[in-house]
């Protein structure tokens, strides 16, 4: 899949709560549910679910990478 289409993906899912899991640094696994809030050129945000507002960015080489994996 190549970046474009990621970009389209991404932006057909804004406004949806899915949820995502994300690969840091030194191995750690982070999973949340959260909504694609808005899709920027280079950049997407998203709203965590219960987590007072909460706003986490990403570019869209996150997902390429599989650094961030959207699951549902």
């Amino acid at each position: 899949m190549n970046l474009d289409n990621i970009k389209e993906e991404v932006k057909k899912k804004e406004g949806e709560i899915l949820h995502f899991k994300f690969n840091g640094s030194r191995n750690q696994i982070e999973e949340f549910d959260g909504e694609i809030v808005k899709a920027y050129p280079s950049i997407f945000l998203i709203r965590l679910k219960g987590k007072d507002n909460q706003v986490k960015s990403f570019t869209y080489s996150d997902l390429v990478t599989e650094s961030l994996e959207i699951l549902s």
